[in-house]
């Protein structure tokens, strides 16, 4: 969900910079970008809040207060 999300914003960002930076002014309204975050966040989080734990997921430990948010594994 986090890489995800992650993903989209990065998206938004480059492309709203790249805009900005080329004179074309930007490609995606204020508006756009909340419209897109709205929906981006609403099905992400339906997905995420619908899946059923595992007895696995149950029993594992918690992450350390001090743990990466951003791993390597999400990095590939």
């Amino acid at each position: 969900f986090l890489q995800f999300q992650l993903t989209v914003n990065v998206v938004a960002l480059f492309i709203c910079t790249v805009g900005a930076i080329t004179g074309f002014g930007t490609p995606l309204k204020p508006i756009q970008l909340l419209w897109v975050n709205l929906i981006m966040d609403t099905f992400g989080a339906l997905a995420l809040a619908t899946e059923p734990p595992t007895p696995d997921l149950l029993q594992r430990q918690p992450y350390g207060r001090n743990d990466q948010l951003v791993n390597a594994h999400m990095w590939r």
